[in-house]
């Protein structure tokens, strides 16, 4: 159990009154850390807290909220406070009331995404790295899309695969899809867009019908890169996607370039879960293989 009391003071340390009455409530949420609900003179927050290694990923998770929040274009949880004390980290955000989506929240956070992806900067990744799930995303800048996807997502997934003991034809395969990249890249050139990095189902709520995104693993990226995800494990609507292609169409080639996109987070699954995942690796790598 976390230290609440010197949480607390290191809370109110950020400006946070804890009052003698507060309460603290396991809540679900937080897959590789801790979720609680502290409730305090009728105030509510939702608290991340982990091990003191967990420090440097609350950070870069604060820092990634800032990033979308200063976008203005879809809403997520205000970052309040980040810090360590003795042997725990945590991480305070606004309590959000989340809701089930609907097809009006659909459509508004696809008219915000296409907003948010007009926000560029002038080069590929971020000023720091952060984390994939509990994998660590390598965000070094890097002019070129291509160089940086092949060496921060696709080349680095392979090689942690191979150290985890998933070498033989998924390496094979992926050297082939490695080596072939460029072809999809040959007419298409794509900005280097804001990216919340990890958009499934599971980070995307609502709150009183408006769109709310959270846990990003934010970088500067092709954009397609979070529709890939948006389709991978489901979770939403066609509203989502018609609202998306009407303020922003996509490129000619997408639907190849999302199963490149795809494949990273798969590999980043079976190098997290285990080898559940290897068949949809090698269905991913020979399908990008057999169209070059």
């Amino acid at each position: 159990m976390p230290r609440w009391d010197q949480i607390f003071d290191a809370i109110h340390r950020h400006g946070i009154a804890v009052a003698d009455d507060c309460r603290v409530h396991r809540v679900g949420g937080g897959d590789h850390s801790s979720a609680w609900q502290l409730r305090s003179a009728g105030k509510q927050w939702f608290v991340k807290t982990g091990s003191s290694a967990s420090l440097s990923q609350f950070e870069a998770e604060s820092d990634g909220l800032r990033e979308l929040r200063a976008a203005g274009a879809v809403r997520v949880p205000d970052p309040i406070a980040c810090g360590s004390v003795g042997n725990d980290s945590y991480l305070v955000l606004e309590w959000l009331a989340l809701e089930q989506r609907n097809a009006g929240s659909d459509a508004k956070l696809g008219e915000g995404l296409a907003l948010q992806h007009r926000c560029c900067a002038d080069r590929f990744g971020w000023h720091r790295d952060n984390t994939i799930g509990a994998t660590p995303q390598r965000n070094t800048w890097n002019a070129d899309w291509q160089d940086f996807f092949r060496r921060e997502r696709i080349g680095y997934q392979l090689a942690l695969a191979a150290q985890n003991g998933f070498g033989g034809e998924l390496q094979e395969q992926g050297d082939i899809a490695m080596a072939g990249i460029g072809r999809m890249f040959a007419k298409y050139r794509p900005l280097p867009s804001l990216l919340h990095g990890d958009l499934w189902g599971g980070n995307y709520a609502s709150v009183n019908s408006e769109p709310v995104i959270f846990d990003p693993a934010v970088y500067f990226g092709d954009r397609e890169t979070d529709l890939a995800m948006t389709r991978l494990f489901g979770g939403f609507g066609e509203a989502f996607y018609r609202a998306y292609e009407t303020s922003w169409p996509l490129d000619a080639g997408h639907e190849e370039r999302s199963v490149l996109y795809q494949l990273y987070h798969v590999l980043n699954h079976l190098n997290i879960f285990g080898a559940g995942y290897l068949s949809r690796s090698l269905q991913l790598l020979r399908r990008l293989n057999r169209a070059g």
